[in-house]
């Protein structure tokens, strides 16, 4: 099952992070860019961030049945409780990002005063903790749809697809030249 899953994650993000061959001149050519000869348009468009996320989501979506042995009558209400769970990490874990950024810019800022920065501090404490709620709610409601067993299997397969995940950018992105000075 492994090899068979390793292959199609490696190609879904070789084909997000690898820019089409010819869009320099399809840019160039303000974007009409033409087969040989012919005025029939080529797809050359690159995968955006949101197009990789949507497919893996779904690939994710397509293993967790088969991972988590999910009758058909369960799946439909799974599928949603697991769409919720993604997309309440992904919107918590990008507005996390964003309070981060306020924050690195009020802490290089040499205007900004102590209280300025507590006080985004504290924001950013109080999103933590509710993020951690929600997201914490949205597990619980997905578990209800489960057993103990595919409760397990559903936290493994999870940690599985984020190693997936990592181990086929890390394939996609090549083998990194290690610098002299870096090892010392």
């Amino acid at each position: 099952m492994r090899r068979r899953l390793m292959p199609m994650i490696v190609c879904l993000v070789a084909v997000a992070l690898t820019p089409r061959a010819g869009s320099a001149q399809q840019a160039a050519n303000g974007g009409k860019n033409q087969r040989a000869g012919t005025s029939a348009p080529v797809d050359q468009r690159a995968v955006s961030g949101d197009e990789l996320r949507k497919m893996l989501d779904t690939y994710a979506m397509m293993h967790a049945q088969e991972q988590l042995k999910i009758s058909n009558e369960q799946f439909p209400k799974f599928l949603m409780q697991y769409k919720a769970l993604q997309d309440m990490r992904r919107t918590t874990s990008q507005e996390h990002r964003k309070q981060l950024v306020e924050l690195r810019k009020q802490a290089i800022d040499k205007t900004s005063t102590d209280a300025q920065l507590k006080d985004r501090l504290k924001a950013l404490h109080t999103f933590e903790d509710k993020s951690y709620s929600d997201v914490r709610k949205a597990y619980d409601d997905l578990d209800k749809l489960l057993d103990a067993r595919q409760q397990a299997r559903f936290r493994i397969f999870e940690q599985q697809m984020e190693q997936r995940l990592v181990q086929a950018a890390r394939q996609a992105n090549g083998p990194k030249a290690v610098s002299p000075k870096a090892v010392k």
